[in-house]
């Protein structure tokens, strides 16, 4: 059997039932003792970032975990390694999605134009404070990390005539962006993106020094992973009005908890981890994971 404790595309599920018994229950991370329980029975997990691959479900017995997207700070990988469990991420399928949703944030709010509506409604024509944004073009796109989605993006930038800057101790090479220190893209950058993975080196990157180091009236997009962030550090910063906006998709504890800090932060845009969730990238990160994962239980 093929566990999928998370959601799927639906036209990639059934490809698996054509070749194996499929139990498809999308909410079994808000259900532990069941997924506990119907992971004893399954061949392969198939996951997305909620469903902790850690601890005793590991020795349930499966012999493989598709993860439908790149991020692994939910799957204890060597666990898996110490049993033989292979672990399939399905890279590059969301790079896109993600890269685009950077872009394409960072341009709403250097904008700042786009939360006028009840003010509009109300009768009001602020039309004086909405025409106060910025354009994208000749800006500094500073980029933490420089990794496939990372490049992706800069290219995006590059397009609308952004310069592209980039830190990365571990990147290869910088091409399509000016090789830059941490400090530097931070004092530097007109908008600044996160593309770094969650670790003890990169937790709270982004603190209350860090903001204080950004330059005035810039922009921070952080769409990799929750917990690079100082949360409340970053609501301080917003109500100061010394960054010009924020947008985060990706958050310390999700869902947010009753105590989150973003209630009335001015210029902050939230989403639910869903930068590299679009119809198209969900069907990519399907088929690839689903391919994976039957050629290594050898359906295919």
């Amino acid at each position: 059997m093929i566990l999928i404790t998370e959601f799927m595309d639906e036209t990639w599920v059934d490809w698996l039932r054509e070749r194996s018994p499929v139990t498809y229950e999308p909410d079994l991370p808000d259900r532990p003792d069941d997924l506990a329980r119907l992971a004893r029975e399954a061949r392969a997990l198939i996951v997305r970032n909620r469903t902790q691959v850690r601890g005793d479900l590991l020795d349930a017995g499966f012999a493989c975990v598709g993860r439908l997207g790149v991020g692994l700070d939910n799957i204890d990988l060597d666990g898996c390694h110490a049993r033989g469990i292979e672990v399939f991420p399905a890279t590059g399928a969301n790079t896109l999605s993600v890269a685009e949703y950077v872009v394409t944030t960072a341009a709403m709010l250097l904008r700042g134009a786009y939360g006028l509506r009840a003010q509009m409604e109300a009768g009001a024509w602020p039309r004086a404070q909405a025409g106060q944004g910025r354009e994208i073009a000749g800006k500094i796109l500073g980029l933490v990390g420089y990794g496939e989605i990372a490049r992706v993006t800069g290219r995006l930038g590059r397009a609308l005539g952004m310069e592209v800057i980039a830190s990365d101790p571990f990147a290869p090479d910088f091409d399509g962006a000016r090789e830059a220190t941490l400090e530097e893209v931070l004092e530097q950058a007109d908008i600044v993106s996160l593309h770094v993975p969650l670790t003890e080196a990169t937790k709270n990157l982004i603190d209350a020094g860090a903001l204080a180091a950004m330059r005035p009236g810039a922009v921070l997009v952080n769409a990799a992973r929750g917990g690079v962030v100082d949360e409340a550090a970053l609501c301080e910063a917003l109500r100061a009005g010394r960054l010009g906006g924020a947008a985060l998709d990706t958050f310390a504890d999700e869902p947010l908890g009753a105590d989150h800090p973003f209630t009335d932060v001015p210029n902050l845009i939230l989403t639910p981890h869903i930068g590299g969730v679009t119809r198209e990238a969900n069907t990519r990160v399907s088929e690839m994971t689903a391919r994976k994962v039957a050629s290594h239980l050898g359906l295919v």
